[in-house]
């Protein structure tokens, strides 16, 4: 049997992509090694982003790792898209496969490795031709349901690496989902690149949730990374149903007009507040995680002042901060007033400063309240770990019968290190 190593940089996306690999691979015999650092494997798979320079370079630093181990590595994703086949071209021991035909990644590597290696162009590709995954490296599972964008915002390279907005069949979502639950699965989480903007044969987003919520099962149900659009009341009403996870990572960006003009976001900072505002008064404690970007060309410290403003009056459980990184291709890469990179640092540093003032302030929010665990690890402090509805983090004591991929009810007691201490109720 050969061992095949995976290695997954950026979104849930690419996340999908490689929980769904590994499950062929290891269907058809292979051994998958997890600790990709240290592994011996005859075959790598680095699953790439090009979102950033930073991610540019951690792709290539991951490539580089395992061509130096002299095996066979497949490199895909979005930065094989923009840089793969130009850096790695020459290199016999490397393969490099675009986003549309990574679901044959292990036809090609079985072709390869049978001596009847072709083009990767000669195989067909489908960005939903995955399987279900059975066994995947988390205790949640992951469903795509759409790919593609069609905002092209002026700072993001995505659109030019994952194509236009396409969604995936509703049948194939819901087929797929039921056959997770079959699998175990207790968490399913939605993912793409604008699920917002899901759309197939007159079956919008809502719709589609609305389909899941009626599968008869015990599970929770999770809407990853979405655009902050106009969404309907009845949309919002859909969050009373426990089955749907109450925290959503919604992409604010900036909370300055002017920068996010300047974007090509289709919003303004009130359009954003509004929607929050929709869902904190059907569920006060509802968890917002966002996006930011700072240091926009052209972005002054009274654009970056609002967006600290905004920040504070929402409370988001979390930030992920991002400086601004140069696209090639991009309209804002052509724009003037490019900030300086000591600034961008600077600003960087201070929202993520407040983001972790904010997200102590949201976990103390939750002592005294009740949470449903969904346990995922065992570690040897005695302690049992996993996420909560509102996807906090939690810790519990273990007992006699505690298992993983398991709901408890909780009673939260404190925080500790940034974790919710909770007691079974």
């Amino acid at each position: 049997m050969k061992t095949i190593s995976f290695k997954t940089l950026g979104c849930r996306l690419n996340l999908y992509e490689t929980d769904a690999l590994a499950s062929k691979f290891r269907e058809k015999g292979f051994v998958t090694d997890g600790d990709f650092e240290n592994s011996n494997a005859e075959i790598f798979v680095i699953n790439t982003c090009t979102i950033t320079n930073q991610s540019d370079k951690k792709s290539r630093e991951y490539i580089n790792r395992a061509i130096r181990k002299g095996s066979l590595v497949v490199v895909t994703g979005c930065m094989a898209e923009q840089y793969a086949k130009k850096y790695f071209s020459n290199n016999t021991n490397v393969i490099v496969v675009d986003n549309k035909h990574k679901n044959r990644i292990f036809d090609i590597v079985e072709a390869h490795l049978g001596g009847e290696f072709s083009a990767v162009e000669n195989f067909d590709g489908d960005v939903f031709g995955f399987e279900a995954a059975k066994e995947t490296f988390h205790t949640r599972s992951i469903v795509k349901i759409q790919d593609g964008c069609n905002n092209f915002c002026s700072y993001c390279i995505v659109p030019y690496v994952r194509g236009r907005a396409v969604s995936r069949p509703s049948e194939d979502i819901l087929k797929n989902i039921k056959t997770e639950l079959e699998y175990g699965f207790k968490e399913i989480v939605l993912t793409g690149v604008n699920i917002s903007k899901y759309n197939y044969e007159g079956i919008s987003f809502e719709d589609l949730i609305k389909k899941i919520l009626e599968i008869d099962s015990d599970f929770r149900l999770r809407i990853a990374s979405i655009e902050p659009d106009d969404f309907s009341d009845s949309f919002v009403e859909l969050f009373k149903n426990p089955k749907l996870a109450p925290h959503i990572h919604l992409c604010l960006q900036s909370g300055s007009n002017s920068v996010l003009k300047r974007m090509h976001r289709h919003y303004t900072s009130e359009d954003f507040l509004e929607i929050v505002e929709k869902f904190r008064k059907i569920i006060p404690d509802f968890n917002f995680t966002t996006d930011i970007i700072v240091g926009l060309p052209g972005e002054t410290d009274e654009d970056f002042a609002d967006t600290l403003k905004i920040a504070k009056k929402i409370c988001f459980g979390h930030i992920h901060a991002f400086k601004y990184s140069r696209r090639s291709g991009t309209l804002a890469d052509k724009m003037d007033n490019q900030t300086d990179e000591k600034i961008k640092n600077q600003r960087s540093k201070i929202l993520r400063d407040l983001s972790e003032k904010l997200s102590a302030e949201y976990l103390q929010s939750f002592i005294g309240k009740r949470q449903t665990l969904l346990t995922e690890t065992i570690e040897n402090d005695g302690f049992i770990y996993g996420y909560g509805e509102n996807y906090v983090r939690i810790k519990m004591k273990t007992f006699d019968g505690v298992k993983a991929n398991e709901f408890y009810s909780v009673k939260i007691l404190k925080v500790e290190n940034d974790v919710l201490i909770g007691q079974m109720i």
